[in-house]
């Protein structure tokens, strides 16, 4: 089993004349002597340190209170997740799942082995309450691969107690300063570990170029939601709050840019690869869509009152939820396991390595992003007239749902054009996303009747009350005809402020 502890620290160079007095800082009553830890590490990475590029630390270690397997995320300037596993021989299942995404089929290897002498000590209040931990650490730092050295240093690591504020470290800093104690200038001991036993030929990571051209622009936004990919299959694997709805943003944005800027990048290379997003996609939004479904529904019963409402609508509503769900956790990590997907994140890398440039990709951004994104744009209006002067309908709700994919599509558009357009981009996003929010609440209440009238059916199968399901039915009804009634208004102010 792992577990999960938030860390918040910050890392100092130590002076030798070791810890300033800390009494009075911060309401810190007592400097408390914990004694000495005797600690050992060996940090374990791929061959092209893939883990260390991304700030991610994967550790066994011995000594100490917590001794055992450690793989530490970066939220926030010295604050990580650090997930916890027991001491063994071997990584154990659940942290090397959590770096799939970037390991794929390389080996994991031991890269550095960190020895520390850490000297401990706790600050706390007048009543004894833990404030924060200290340890002047004494390191030894060895690379285990290649050509590599070693090195010795000592720094001073503070570490905030958990549920304690953060400013608690700021009040302690100044103190530090004050003592002439001054920010390490490495994130981690890692970090400092890989600089400083580097073999001396060993060149530095090449700066990602300038965005002199269409197809820097193009790529540059491509990357970015590569890595988001890669970056938020651990949090959806841990089930942090949102993570599967941003991970599934980031795969619609690539596949948008794949398709809209087809000058750019050769949609003969890049359409398959926009097809395994598509349904990356759709796996992520399984759960997803059900449960906006199953919350509106919800909220929509809530607001009604008691008396309006007959028969067991609430338990029904539960159990056709439950039913409908297309998965479940198990499901999701499978397929974040599954060939399909890790095969789908080696071609986004093999696209990005050696990109399938077309000749408008050498072009000016501001003329040929531009361009791509005046065409989604001109697309879009063309479908959103067409479905408003279509009667109310179920042939107007089709055609509005197909212009709020469009207006999704030109969202991201301009989005990866806002580095080269500016303004002009962000206007058009901003546009895009109000149209985008109208059209979604529309096919949300779509959605919520066809929902409606198959609870509905089965209600009276049941030879129970339908009455509810059509009185929700008729507001669903209303809430789309007042979206409908709102759509030419908002379209007439988008078109004119519009300036792509």
């Amino acid at each position: 089993m792992a577990d999960t502890k938030r860390e918040i620290e910050r890392k100092y160079e130590s002076k030798d004349s070791g810890l300033p007095d800390l009494t009075g800082a911060g309401g810190v009553a007592a400097v408390i002597d914990k004694g000495v830890a005797e600690l050992d590490a060996v940090y374990y990475d791929t061959a092209d340190e893939r883990l260390a590029a991304a700030g991610l630390t994967l550790r066994r270690r011995t000594g100490g209170s917590d001794a055992g397997w450690h793989l530490k995320f970066p939220v926030a300037p010295g604050v990580r997740d650090e997930i916890r596993a027991p001491l063994s021989d071997t990584l154990p299942p659940a942290l090397a799942a959590l770096v799939r995404s970037r390991v794929r089929d390389s080996e994991l290897r031991p890269l550095v082995r960190l020895r520390s002498q850490r000297d401990v000590s706790h600050l706390v209040d007048t009543d004894g309450t833990l404030l924060a931990e200290v340890g002047v650490d004494a390191v030894r730092a060895e690379r285990l691969t290649g050509e590599g050295g070693s090195a010795q240093w000592t720094e001073i690591e503070v570490e905030l107690a958990d549920g304690g504020d953060p400013a608690f470290l700021d009040t302690v800093e100044k103190r530090l300063r004050k003592a002439g104690v001054r920010p390490s200038s490495s994130a981690s001991k890692l970090a400092r570990a890989l600089a400083e036993t580097a073999p001396a030929d060993r060149r530095p990571e090449a700066a990602e170029p300038a965005r002199g051209t269409a197809g820097d622009h193009v790529l540059a936004y491509l990357r970015a939601q590569r890595d988001a990919v890669v970056a938020l299959d651990p949090a959806v694997r841990r089930d942090v709050y949102d993570s599967v709805h941003r991970m599934r943003v980031a795969t619609r944005r690539m596949r948008s840019a794949l398709r809209t800027y087809g000058r750019v990048l050769d949609r003969a290379v890049t359409d398959p690869i926009g097809e395994e997003l598509k349904w990356l996609g759709g796996e992520l939004g399984l759960d997803r869509d059900q449960e906006v479904l199953t919350e509106r529904l919800t909220a929509d019963l809530d607001a009604l009152p008691g008396a309006l409402v007959t028969g067991p609508v609430r338990d029904r509503l539960r159990t056709w939820s439950q039913a409908r769900r297309g998965g479940s956790r198990r499901r999701l990590v499978a397929v974040l396991d599954g060939g399909r997907y890790l095969a789908l994140l080696d071609a986004l890398d093999a696209l990005l390595a050696d990109p399938p440039l077309r000749p408008a990709a050498a072009g000016k951004p501001a003329k040929v992003i531009a361009g791509a994104v005046r065409k989604d744009f001109a697309k879009l209006s063309a479908l959103l007239d067409q479905a408003l002067d279509l009667p109310p309908g179920h042939d107007r709700d089709l055609a509005l749902h197909e212009a709020r994919k469009k207006a999704k599509r030109t969202r991201y558009a301009a989005e990866a054009a806002a580095p080269a357009l500016g303004d002009v981009a962000g206007e058009l996003v901003k546009a895009a996303k109000t149209l985008q929010g109208l059209l979604g609440d529309h096919q949300d209440s779509v959605m919520a009747r066809q929902a409606l009238r198959e609870l509905a059916g089965q209600a009276h199968a049941a030879r129970e009350s339908s009455f509810t399901y059509g009185l929700l039915y008729g507001r669903e009804e209303q809430r789309a005809a007042a979206v409908e009634a709102e759509l030419p208004d908002v379209w007439r102010a988008i078109r004119s402020a519009t300036s792509v």
